[in-house]
């Protein structure tokens, strides 16, 4: 059949040269596709090559003892009581209605959850996801060849989502790491996995994009590689054969794979497995500031020009950027002189720093940047947000002189400018037009306004006077412990 349609096209172009001859035509002579031929890639060998060193992770969990009530939940003998409905009989005969001494049964471990992961050195050091073995009483890990093992967890790094557990094994096939320099968006990747529990399931698509931010503590590589509940920890692969990532969310409102996968850098999980093997747990820096995005209005009113930095909204007492002299407000451009150019760079680099390392970090504070030296301290655990104690004291002035911008406030008296912990500002005691707008409110206080510093009332309203009304207006804002800036068009 081929042949006889190659002998067609032949024909077929005979032809045409004859007629273009018989015109008088010259007829280009016919040349191959000049344009390189791409073929779709083949992945039998990588599957051959990386495949026994994917493994299966099943995870279990110690259930305490409950009551025997014939296969019937407490909660729905509950609800049969409650409501009065006749409780159904059971396959034996017709249950109690009345109180009943239930029978104990013994505590056993049921399945947990599945996942996959990967192994790292031949002694038996795996690498997968945190959330695979979080809360585990048992961790069984199962290799290509049906030999299954208890795993022991080194440690795990719920920031990252990176475990590493370990098997009492020797001569495994370890994984060959990748050089994340060197990925590329656009090329050909494949993951090996268990989605839904299907061991050894291999999936395929390109790299969508690199340092894709999605709120968490590193940035991703984005997929369209099949992923699905299974894969978690399992191994992102380049044409190479080598590791690049480690596969861990999806984009999803149904719960199943959508085309959007995201794996962490294999270069941050090695770091983050290095310190686990070395101690057990994770090492990482911080400064005690909170933060947030600097948007495009603020920018521009403030002088910053583009978007960029993380906005100081909180600084916390005592904590290493208080003593530095960070202020709420500050927005933070540079951190060891590398620039921010988005609010989660920071964490990230003060993450990766180490405990007791001196840095610098770069502020923009009203109109001009400043070099502030401190001394990275380590992550701690999370202390509650103390508020701003309610109690007011009559204010010693009011002022409506910010009427243009929809804004009446007062001065703050010492007991609270102790409470706020600041030096000065003013307190709205109104807000509304523009300002309201803006999302300023009652019980603000005003720290600045059109870049200008103010400490009370006074200060308020010559800064105010001194502002181009015609044009927004930003006003920094302290609200309980935090702070934010605002801009405020004024009414015409």
């Amino acid at each position: 059949m081929l042949l006889q349609a190659h002998t067609k096209k032949l024909r077929v172009l005979a032809l045409a040269c004859a007629m273009a001859s018989t015109a008088g035509l010259t007829l280009a002579p016919v040349q191959a596709v000049s344009a390189q031929t791409r073929v779709l890639p083949d992945f039998t060998d990588l599957v051959e090559q990386v495949g026994p060193s994917v493994v299966n992770i099943r995870t279990l969990e110690k259930v305490s003892a409950k009551n025997d009530t014939d296969g019937m939940d407490e909660e729905m003998l509950e609800f049969f009581r409650r409501f009065g409905v006749p409780i159904p009989n059971t396959p034996n005969g017709p249950r109690q209605q009345g109180p009943r001494t239930p029978r104990q049964q013994p505590d056993e471990e049921q399945p947990r959850g599945v996942g996959s992961g990967f192994i790292l050195s031949s002694d038996g050091l795996i690498m997968t996801n945190a959330h695979v073995v979080e809360g585990a009483d048992e961790v069984l890990v199962t290799l290509t060849d049906k030999r299954e093992f208890k795993a022991k967890i080194i440690g795990s790094d719920k920031r990252t989502d990176v475990a590493v557990v370990k098997i009492e094994a020797s001569g495994l096939p370890a994984v060959k790491i990748g050089d994340i320099g060197r990925l590329k968006v656009g090329e050909w990747v494949m993951a090996i996995g268990s989605p839904f529990g299907l061991e050894n399931t291999v999936t395929a698509g390109i790299v969508s994009a690199k340092q894709r931010d999605t709120g968490d503590y590193l940035p991703f590589i984005q997929t369209d590689v099949a992923i699905n509940p299974g894969n978690s920890g399992g191994p992102l692969i380049n044409m190479r054969g080598e590791v690049v990532g480690i596969n861990s969310q999806i984009y999803s409102r149904s719960g199943g794979f959508m085309g959007i996968s995201f794996a962490i850098p294999i270069d941050e999980a090695t770091r983050i497995s290095e310190q686990l093997r070395t101690t057990g747990k994770v090492s990482r820096g911080r400064i005690g500031v909170q933060i947030g995005p600097v948007s495009k209005d603020v920018a521009e009113s403030i002088g910053l020009g583009k978007p960029q930095g993380a906005l100081v909204s909180g600084v916390e007492p005592g904590s290493p950027a208080e003593k530095a002299g960070v202020e709420a407000g500050d927005i933070v451009v540079k951190f060891d002189g590398k620039a921010i150019d988005k609010f989660s760079d920071l964490p990230r680099m003060v993450g990766n720093t180490k405990p007791g390392s001196k840095s610098t970090v770069t502020v923009f504070r009203r109109g001009a940047t400043k070099d502030l030296s401190l001394t990275i301290a380590e992550v701690e655990a999370d202390k509650p947000v103390k508020k701003a104690a309610a109690k007011e004291d009559k204010p010693s002035k009011s002022s409506a002189a910010g009427q243009v911008l929809g804004l009446t406030v007062s001065d703050l008296n010492d007991a609270q400018k102790k409470e706020l912990k600041v030096k000065g500002g003013v307190k709205v005691e109104a807000a509304v037009e523009g300002a309201a707008r803006a999302g300023v409110r009652e019980g603000d206080v005003i720290l600045a306004i059109a870049n200008t510093e103010v400490a009370s009332v006074k200060e308020f309203e010559a800064a105010l006077a001194k502002a181009d009304k015609t044009k927004p207006v930003n006003v920094l804002v302290r609200r309980g412990d935090w702070a934010q800036y605002a801009v405020i068009r004024p009414t015409k």
